[in-house]
């Protein structure tokens, strides 16, 4: 009895020894599907790595992206790992709020990532964040509903088509929307969309002289255009809706059309929660004939904030996370075509993958073929298809998106919502000094 009871004091005395040894790092991400999966399969990097223990704060889209740009910029040091995207990297890495990632191991192979989403991701040739996943955006359609309608989606549609075949595909009676569009209000959910909708449309931001373009007649045609649309052959409470409020409508079978995320491609066509998951198919993003389809560039992305005390285990989560190794480990648990999309050029070489994701192809060149240095048809002094690559968007992006999403919901009329995002970004490009 008494050998038994020390014994079992030495094993306590172990465990809580061992315990005070762990470390415990902090991860903020986003609610997306691909991070959720990477949160169920973390036994993997803890079986691995037992002295780290991994904390998640798992928020909202709007609200991760509010939480970690006030954390990090006022040195809060709640998180040890961000999920940050495209727009942040470069500017907090010149702000010197994130450190580079030079620490991955020797078999991580960063020279694997996809050249367009790396460069996205670095700054003086030094990686600040590692892709998680990475996206263009494309139309996802219901061909069942296509041929009811008597139509052929084209590899590479116009809006005009777009429109027709939305209007055609509609039925409320059946609950089934002709389109869903974002329309929920934020800088990466509406704005996202309907900047890169923009551009196609020969709409900019600002003009060589950042000048800003609410008042041309480009974004007239590109709002009106999608309002009408909306109207016509979208959801109820769309101005609500954005990135996963619309995949679980088309998922559902409530769309007849999606222009979004080329990463949500696995999502509707997954049998175990898409209920059209044989009936998908893939096309280019739509343009209007100018030189522009209203594609993106984006990759969700794992950085670490400068001032974390925990660098060393941040970076070997890091990399464990959006290494080759954790495709794979994805693959094993739920299918090649169900692996994050996006980051590494061996993927689109992998046969397993381009026989299990069928639009594997249409995401790399959707990809490849987003130019943020030249994303309009018209000259622009910034960097960035869906979102100016400066520090004052942010906030401005929300503003507008804000007055855009209202206008989706009937409250102000598109003269009045282009009229307060020419104001609002009139006023704070005066305040930030690059207008006078």
């Amino acid at each position: 009895m008494r050998l038994h009871t020390i014994i079992l004091g030495l094993c306590s005395a172990s465990a809580i020894a061992f315990g005070a040894h762990a470390e415990s790092i902090t991860i903020a991400t986003v609610n997306n599907g691909d991070m959720v999966r990477m949160q169920k399969l973390t036994d993997d990097f803890t079986a691995k790595n037992p002295d780290i223990q991994l904390q998640w704060v798992t928020l909202e889209e709007n609200v991760l992206r509010e939480r970690v740009t006030t954390d990090i910029a006022t040195k809060g040091g709640q998180y040890d790992v961000m999920t940050i995207g495209t727009y942040e990297v470069p500017i907090w890495a010149k702000q010197d709020w994130l450190l580079p990632l030079d620490n991955l191991g020797d078999t991580y192979d960063a020279g694997d990532i996809i050249p367009a989403i790396a460069g996205g991701l670095s700054l003086d040739g030094k990686l600040y964040a590692a892709p998680f996943y990475g996206e263009s955006s494309f139309v996802m359609y219901r061909k069942d509903l296509m041929d009811k309608a008597g139509l052929t989606m084209p590899e590479a549609p116009t809006w005009e088509f777009i429109a027709d075949a939305a209007r055609k595909m509609t039925d409320r009676a059946s609950d089934i929307n002709g389109v869903c569009l974002r329309g929920k209000a934020g800088w990466g959910e509406n704005i996202a969309f309907l900047t890169a909708m923009a551009n196609s449309f020969g709409a900019r931001w600002f003009d060589e002289n950042w000048q800003p373009q609410f008042d041309q007649p480009e974004w007239k045609n590109a709002l009106q255009f999608y309002i009408d649309l909306m109207k016509d052959a979208g959801p109820q409470g769309a101005s609500s809706n954005g990135f996963n409020e619309n995949l679980a409508l088309f998922q559902q079978g409530k769309c007849g059309m999606w222009i979004d995320a080329t990463v949500a491609a696995s999502f509707v066509s997954n049998p175990t929660d898409s209920t059209v998951a044989d009936k998908v198919g893939y096309a280019l993003a739509p343009d209007t004939g100018l030189g522009k389809r209203g594609n993106w560039l984006w990759a969700w992305s794992l950085a670490i904030p400068a001032g974390t005390q925990k660098a060393e285990a941040a970076q070997k989560f890091v990399a464990w996370a959006t290494s080759k190794e954790y495709l794979e480990l994805v693959a094993s648990k739920e299918g090649w075509a169900n692996v994050p999309p996006g980051t590494r050029t061996s993927l689109y070489e992998n046969p397993e993958y381009q026989q299990a994701a069928p639009f594997a192809k249409m995401t790399l060149d959707s990809i490849n073929s987003a130019d943020p240095t030249h994303p309009t048809v018209k000259p622009v002094p910034y960097v960035g298809v869906q979102f100016v690559a400066i520090p004052e968007f942010q906030g401005l992006g929300t503003t507008v998106g804000q007055l855009f999403s209202a206008a989706l919901a009937g409250q102000s009329s598109v003269d009045d919502a282009l009229a307060g995002a020419q104001t609002a970004a009139v006023r704070e490009m005066t305040r930030a000094g690059y207008i006078k």
